[in-house]
C-alpha cells in the first residue's frame, strides 16, 4: 500500500507539472511557436527580407526571437530582440516597441531573470499607454496578467485578463487578434479552475473553443478540447457526477481524434503525448478496472510519442502510470523498474523540478525497504536527504510567506535535523535500519497529526470569530429593537396627550355651541367660499396627476420605442449588413486587383457600418444600466463618445447607489441629450459630467469648454430637446438650471430628491 500511494502520488506530481508546462508552451505566444528547423529557417528568411523602415518587421522579429527562444537559442533571441526594440523607439507610434517589451518581460520570466523582467514589463505599460492601438493595449494587458498568474498574484492576473478582453473586443480585426483572445481566454480558465469556479472556467472555456472553431485552427481546437476535458475531469474530482467522467473522457478523446487529423499542421508534436496521458490517468484513477488495458494503451502512446518529441517530463509522467498499474498488478520489480526510468527521463529535463526527484528518491527507498535490501534503501535515502536539503534551502523564504507555509517551514527543518541525525546511525549500525524507518514513519504520523490538529484549531477559532461577529449583530439587532419599542412607546403616550386635548377641547366647544351656533350663520357664507377653493384646489391637483401619467406614459413609450429600434437595427439592418458583408468577401476571390482594393474599401466602411450600428443601437437601450447601475453605463457611455478631439470625465461623489432603475435611467436619458446637445452644437473638447449624493438628493453637473450660447434666444426659441430634458427634471420633481456664456463653455446644474430607495 505504502508503494501503491507513493506512484500514485509521482504520477500525478510529474502530470501536473507537464499540465503547466503545455498550458505555458501554447498559450504564450502567438500565431506559433516551433516546428523545427524548417520552420525557424522560414521565419529568418521572412525577417531578413523585411525592409529596414517597414514596421511590420517588429512583429516578424518577435516571431523570429521566439521560434529561437523555443529552440534552445535563447541568447541569440534576447539579443535579436532588444536590437529591433532600440529601433522601434525612434519609431513614433509606441505599439512596436510595446510589443517588443512584452516578449521581452516574458523571456526574462522564463529565465528566472525577475528584475529584468519587471523592468520591460513595466516599460510596456508606458508604451502602451502612449499608443491609440487597442490590440497592442490588450496585449501588454495580457503579459502582465500572464507575469502575475508566475508569480502566484492569480486576482490581478483576472483583472489583467479582463482588461485585455476589454482592449480585444475593441480592436481592429487582424491575423493575431483572435489567437491572442484565445490564449487570454485560456489562462483565466486555468486561473478559475485553481480556484474551483467551475462556473466562469466552463464560460470562459467555452468561448475559446468557440474561438478555435471559428478560426478553424487545428492546435487552437486541441487546446480548447484539453481544457475543456481538464475542467469535467476537475468538476467530477469535486461532485462525483458520472456525467462529467464520461464529458471529460469525450473532450480528450476529440482532442486526439483532432491531433491525428491535422497531424501535419500540429505545430507543438508533444501534444499527442500530454492528450494520452491525460486520458490515461483518468482511466487508470477514476474508472473502474476494466478500463485498464485503455489506460495502459494511452501510456504507452503517450511514451512513445514523448521519447519521439523528447519530452522528458511527459516521459516520466508516462512511465509513473505505468509503475502505478504494476503495483496494482502486483508486479513490483516492474513498478521499480518504471520508478527508474521516471528518474532517468526527468533528470533529463532541461527544467528539472527537484521536488519530483526527491519524491522518486523516497519513494524508491521504500520499495527497496520493503523488500529487505537495506543497503540500496540506504543509499536512495542518503540521495532523497540530499535533495531534500537543497529544495528546503532554495524554498524557505517563499515559504515563510504564509501561516501555513510557516508551519511547514518548521516542520521540515525539524524533519531534516531528525533526517541527518538518522542517517548517521543508520551508517553505524546497519542492521537498525529497518526499526529505524518505522520510527521515522511513526514520528511522521504524529508531525502529520499535530499539523492536522494545528489546521483544525486556526478552523474552530475562525468559527468562533464568526459566531462572535454574530452574537454582536444579534446584539445590535436587539438594541434597534429595544430603542424602537422605547419610540413606541413615546408615541403611545403623545397620542394619548393629543387624545385628552382633544376631549378639552370637545367639552369646551360643547360650552360655547349656542354662541357658535349665532356665529356660524355669518360665517357660512365664507365657510363656502373655502369650500369652492378646496374644489378648485382638488381639481389642479388632478391635473397635475393626469400629467405626470401622460409623462410617465410617453417615456415609457420612448423607452420601448427605443429597444423597438435597438433590437430591429442590430437583428434586422446589423444582420443585413453582415451577409452583405460575407458575400462580398467571398466574390473578392474572383477579381482582379483593382477591383479588390475597391472591394476591400467598400469592406472597410461596411465595417464603420456595422460599429456605428452597434453604438446607436446601444445608445437606444443601455443593456449596463439593467445589469450594473448609472455609474456603469455614464463610464461606459463616455468611453464610446470619447475621441481625439474630445475627452469627457465622469465623476461620482458620495453616490449609493439608491436610485431606482427607472429614475436612472431618465437620468441617463436627461445626460445623454445634453451630452449629444454639447457634442453637436458647443463644439468643445473638454466635457465634465458629475453626480453627487448629498442629504437625500442627487445634484448632476454637465459642463463643458464650448462656444457657448445666447440664454435669451434658447428661451425664445424654445426646443423640442430643452423641453423634454424639462420634463424629465420636472418628472423627478427637480429643478433644472443653465448657465451659458458665449466663448467661455456652459454649465448645466440639476438635482433632485432620492424618492425611491429600490436599486
Amino acid at each position: 500500500m505504502a508503494n501503491q500511494r507513493a506512484t500514485i502520488f509521482l504520477t500525478r506530481y510529474i502530470l501536473q507539472s507537464v499540465r503547466g508546462k503545455w498550458i505555458f508552451l501554447l498559450l504564450l505566444f502567438v500565431p506559433c511557436l516551433t516546428k523545427g528547423q524548417q520552420l525557424l529557417d522560414k521565419l529568418a528568411y521572412q525577417y531578413q527580407s523585411s525592409k529596414l523602415n517597414d514596421p511590420s518587421k517588429f512583429y516578424k522579429a518577435g516571431k523570429y526571437a521566439q521560434a529561437l527562444f523555443f529552440n534552445q537559442q535563447p541568447e541569440k533571441a534576447m539579443q535579436l530582440l532588444e536590437e529591433n526594440l532600440k529601433q522601434a523607439q525612434r519609431f513614433p507610434d509606441s505599439k512596436y516597441a510595446a510589443h517588443l517589451c512584452a516578449i521581452l518581460a516574458m523571456n526574462n520570466r522564463i529565465l528566472d531573470h525577475e528584475k529584468e523582467s519587471k523592468q520591460y514589463i513595466d516599460l510596456a505599460h508606458v508604451y502602451a499607454e502612449k499608443t491609440t492601438h487597442k490590440e497592442t493595449k490588450g496585449y501588454v494587458s495580457y503579459c502582465r496578467g500572464w507575469l502575475h498568474a508566475r508569480n502566484n498574484q492569480e486576482a490581478e492576473a483576472v483583472r489583467q485578463f479582463l482588461n485585455a478582453l476589454q482592449q480585444f473586443d475593441n480592436a481592429q480585426p487582424s491575423e493575431s487578434l483572435l489567437i491572442r483572445k484565445a490564449s487570454t481566454l485560456s489562462e483565466l480558465t486555468s486561473i478559475y479552475a485553481n480556484w474551483k469556479e467551475y462556473e466562469l472556467q466552463e464560460k470562459y472555456g467555452k468561448q475559446a473553443l468557440d474561438i478555435a472553431i471559428k478560426q478553424q485552427d487545428p492546435a487552437a481546437i486541441f487546446e480548447a478540447y484539453m481544457m475543456m476535458g481538464y475542467l469535467c475531469e476537475q468538476q467530477y474530482i469535486a461532485s462525483l457526477q458520472d456525467d462529467k467522467l464520461h464529458t471529460s473522457e469525450r473532450y480528450y478523446l476529440k482532442a486526439i481524434e483532432t491531433y491525428q487529423k491535422n497531424k501535419q499542421n500540429m505545430v507543438v508534436s508533444s501534444n499527442l503525448s500530454f492528450a494520452a496521458i491525460n486520458l490515461a490517468n483518468l482511466y487508470l484513477h477514476y474508472f473502474p478496472d476494466t478500463y485498464r488495458e485503455k489506460a495502459i494503451a494511452y501510456a504507452e502512446m503517450a511514451l512513445a510519442q514523448a521519447q519521439q518529441s523528447e519530452q522528458f517530463s511527459q516521459v516520466a509522467s508516462a512511465y509513473g502510470i505505468l509503475a502505478d498499474i504494476s503495483i496494482k498488478k502486483g508486479n513490483a520489480e516492474r513498478a521499480k523498474d518504471y520508478l527508474l526510468a521516471s528518474l532517468t527521463a526527468v533528470n533529463q529535463d532541461p527544467l528539472l523540478d527537484q521536488t519530483v526527484v526527491m519524491s522518486i528518491y523516497q519513494h524508491l527507498s521504500k520499495i527497496y525497504e520493503e523488500e529487505k535490501n537495506l543497503s540500496e534503501a540506504l543509499r536512495y535515502y542518503k540521495s532523497y536527504n540530499e535533495v531534500f536539503t537543497r529544495v528546503y534551502d532554495t524554498e524557505k523564504l517563499e515559504q515563510g510567506r504564509r501561516l501555513e507555509a510557516q508551519f511547514e517551514k518548521e516542520r521540515q527543518q525539524q524533519q531534516l535535523l531528525r533526517l541527518a541525525l538518522e542517517s548517521q546511525q543508520k551508517e553505524q549500525q546497519l542492521s537498525l535500519m529497518h526499526i529505524r524507518t518505522v520510527q521515522q514513519q511513526q514520528l511522521l504520523q504524529n508531525m502529520r497529526l499535530n499539523e492536522e490538529n494545528q489546521r483544525k484549531e486556526l478552523e474552530l477559532a475562525h468559527l468562533e470569530g464568526q459566531k462572535k461577529e454574530q452574537q454582536l449583530k444579534l446584539s445590535r439587532l436587539e438594541a434597534q429593537k429595544r430603542e424602537q419599542e422605547v419610540l413606541n412607546f413615546q408615541n403611545t403616550i403623545s397620542y394619548k396627550e393629543k387624545l385628552n386635548r382633544y376631549y378639552g377641547l370637545l367639552a369646551a366647544a360643547f360650552l360655547l355651541l349656542l354662541i357658535l351656533l349665532l356665529y356660524a350663520y355669518l360665517q357660512r357664507a365664507k365657510g363656502m367660499q373655502q369650500q369652492q377653493k378646496l374644489h378648485a384646489l382638488a381639481l389642479e391637483q388632478e391635473r397635475q396627476n393626469s400629467q405626470i401619467s401622460n409623462l410617465t406614459a410617453m417615456l415609457d413609450g420612448q423607452e420601448l420605442e427605443r429597444g423597438r429600434l435597438a433590437r430591429d437595427l442590430h437583428d434586422g439592418l446589423g444582420g443585413i449588413l453582415s451577409s452583405t458583408k460575407l458575400n462580398l468577401s467571398h466574390r473578392i476571390e474572383k477579381m482582379n486587383d483593382v477591383e479588390k482594393l475597391h472591394m476591400q474599401d467598400s469592406l472597410s466602411q461596411l465595417d464603420s457600418a456595422v460599429n456605428e450600428l452597434r453604438r446607436v443601437a446601444h445608445n437606444l437601450m443601455p443593456d449596463l444600466l439593467i445589469k450594473y447601475g448609472l455609474q456603469e453605463v455614464l463610464q461606459d457611455y463616455a468611453k464610446r463618445m470619447e475621441n481625439e478631439k474630445l475627452e469627457i470625465d465622469v465623476h461620482f461623489l458620495h453616490y449609493t447607489q439608491r436610485l431606482s432603475t427607472e429614475n436612472q435611467l431618465l437620468v441617463y436619458r436627461i445626460i445623454q441629450e445634453l451630452v449629444n446637445n454639447a457634442i453637436k452644437h458647443a463644439e468643445a473638447n473638454q466635457l465634465l459630467i458629475q453626480l453627487v449624493e448629498e442629504n437625500d438628493r442627487i445634484y448632476v453637473t454637465i459642463e463643458d469648454n464650448g462656444k457657448g450660447f445666447d440664454m435669451n434666444a434658447i428661451e425664445q426659441k424654445k426646443s423640442a430637446g430643452l423641453h423634454n430634458i424639462q420634463s424629465r427634471v420636472q418628472f423627478l420633481k427637480g429643478q433644472l438650471n443653465i448657465q451659458s456664456e458665449l466663448n467661455l463653455g456652459t454649465t448645466i446644474e440639476f438635482d433632485f430628491p432620492i424618492q425611491n430607495t429600490t436599486a
